[in-house]
């Protein structure tokens, strides 16, 4: 028999889905076939698979010794080189700026998994292990949680990623998300100078599963969402006919922001998906210039409630492209 006592971090959270995570090598059909032969109690008793846990309930699972194990590996976290850049840190989450070309999750990547220690270092893995150096984070102590990522950006777009330290941290911070209360803005150069100067971009997103792009079309049809994308110009480069956008975004969708400047007719500095970048490239820029670099919270209450109405930003140091502008840092 295993027993399993949880921790603070394990609370909140549905039995069935608690059980998918902390034992890993359990078939899906197999643990809910234990749930229903009374196999798996909760504080002795009778179990449901809908049923919500809290921290110090002791589970029991009468199960072959295989399923039970799951073993921490501290070995890959401690062979880490990659150290995150900080923009924020306290003790429920950690605000990082991520560079461009650095993948968000092993989940994000087209190949088929990674042969070397190099091709693992995704975001959340150095973040996993920096946590780990700190002695804030070891999966040995861990059941069912690890820290997580609440949100992500492309593999070749750079800024703000939150991450979250424990469970009601990563509750938290999701519901802000569903609910619009993170406000969060993106610099990126476009070809051309935008007419309006300050507009709101209103159209259709059609994904293409097989292209793995998206499409913008003005009128609703089957299968599209509608996407709403805010823009303000900053500067512009009259030698290269390039401006400096600030956007925001009223809804979020795969490739929003890319794709929604093309169709509008200035396409992204580097862009290859959604414009033509052989001049770009020539200019040293071979991915899309766009840079998630401030985030502001409004949080009312709640266990976050003390980041209301704080902004952080990203050292613009660090954002390449702004070196064509003469948009000062001070912005």
């Amino acid at each position: 028999m295993l027993r399993i006592t949880l921790n603070k971090n394990d609370g909140g959270q549905r039995l069935d889905k608690f059980l998918q995570k902390s034992l890993r090598g359990l078939p899906t059909a197999l643990m809910y076939k234990y749930i229903r032969k009374k196999r798996i109690k909760v504080n002795g008793k009778r179990a449901k698979e809908n049923q919500i846990l809290r921290a110090g309930d002791l589970i029991e699972l009468y199960i072959p010794e295989e399923f039970s194990k799951n073993e921490a590996d501290t070995a890959e976290l401690d062979r880490v080189r990659t150290q995150p850049r900080i923009v924020y840190e306290d003790e429920n989450i950690l605000i990082c700026d991520k560079r461009p070309g650095i993948l968000s999750h092993t989940g994000d990547r087209n190949e088929t998994g990674a042969k070397n220690i190099a091709q693992r270092e995704t975001l959340i893995f150095i973040l996993q292990a920096y946590l780990y150096r700190r002695g804030e984070y070891n999966p040995k102590d861990e059941t069912s949680f690890a820290p997580a990522l609440c949100n992500r950006i492309d593999r070749n777009t750079g800024g703000i990623v939150i991450a979250a330290k424990n469970a009601v941290a990563l509750r938290e911070v999701n519901r802000l998300i569903r609910e619009g209360n993170l406000d969060k803005r993106y610099l990126c150069a476009v070809h051309g100078r935008p007419d309006p100067q300050n507009a709101v971009l209103d159209g259709y997103l059609f994904k293409n599963s097989r292209t793995k792009t998206v499409s913008v079309v003005s009128s609703p049809i089957p299968g599209v969402k509608r996407i709403v994308t805010g823009y303000r110009t900053l500067s512009y480069n009259r030698e290269q006919d390039l401006s400096l956008l600030e956007i925001h975004l009223e809804t979020g969708r795969t490739h929003q922001i890319r794709a929604h400047m093309a169709w509008a007719g200035h396409p992204l500095l580097g862009e290859g998906k959604y414009g033509h970048n052989k001049e770009d490239r020539a200019l040293g820029f071979s991915h899309q210039a766009l840079y998630a670099y401030q985030v502001t919270f409004t949080v009312p209450d709640g266990p976050l409630a003390y980041l209301n109405g704080k902004t952080f930003s990203v050292n613009k140091e660090n954002i390449d492209f702004l070196k064509l502008f003469s948009w000062r840092t001070e912005h």
